[in-house]
């Protein structure tokens, strides 16, 4: 096992601690703005392009869920921060390829992406002899009904992308449990519009799925008009860890 604390600088730790107070305190006012209870809502740390350092550096800082969006980097990052003795609660949050389910089921906790009845069936036939709990999953939703940036597609019969036949195919599969919804505010809406959509068709769910109480909305830019309408998730990057490295 790896020493965790000697792969973080004490520069890059003291960056991380002051962006996270920022973050809570943000989220915190939020909440008192609309009268929620701040334990309602959960940051989610988005660590892609950043190296399993600031994973470890922020799981010292208190930080208990991480969301990543590429299996090819998630993989060995998960298992750096593994080897170091760390164990955050690892969030999928990108578009899911149905070949790479068998390795995200190895590190994921939650899988936030599912947006498809073949992606759900393939996820829980991968969970088989693979975990020793169900994986967690958010359906993602396309707010607009535009499917072509990911999301099933709310009041749609389609028999594979439709929101009811997603949700209803998570619900009944043995190796998954429906947590609830995710979504991403469409280009060109404002947030408060598309996440009071957001709340409407979530408060439908609900109604044909009691149990699927998480609503994951709202990024560095619009946490707080998420939170506003329900979200029980906020998905932060930039504003936590600084902007993104190029990607080469």
């Amino acid at each position: 096992m790896t020493d965790s604390a000697s792969l973080v600088r004490p520069d890059r730790r003291a960056e991380l601690a002051a962006g996270l107070a920022r973050v809570r305190t943000r989220i915190a006012d939020a909440c008192v703005a609309v009268g929620r209870d701040r334990t309602e809502v959960t940051m989610i740390a988005v660590t892609k392009t950043y190296p399993a350092a600031d994973v470890i550096a922020l799981a010292g800082l208190g930080v208990t869920d991480v969301g990543e969006n590429r299996d090819q980097e998630a993989a060995p990052k998960a298992e750096q921060v593994a080897l170091a003795g760390v164990a955050p609660r690892w969030h999928f949050i990108g578009r899911l390829q149905r070949n790479k389910v068998k390795s995200v089921v190895r590190y994921a906790d939650v899988v936030q992406s599912v947006d498809s009845v073949r992606l759900a069936s393939a996820l829980d036939a991968a969970t088989t002899g693979r975990r020793d709990r169900p994986l967690e999953v958010f359906v993602q939703v396309s707010i607009d009904g535009d499917p072509s940036r990911g999301g099933s597609v709310p009041d749609s019969a389609d028999p594979d992308i439709g929101l009811g036949p997603v949700t209803a195919a998570v619900a009944a599969s043995a190796g998954l449990r429906l947590a609830g919804l995710m979504a991403v505010a469409p280009l060109g809406w404002e947030p408060e519009r598309a996440f009071a959509r957001l709340a409407t068709i979530a408060e439908t769910v609900r109604a044909e799925h009691p149990q699927a109480v998480a609503l994951s909305a709202g990024m560095s830019g619009d946490l707080e008009a998420a939170i506003g309408h329900g979200a029980t998730h906020v998905r932060v990057g930039s504003a936590l860890l600084g902007m993104r490295p190029t990607l080469r």
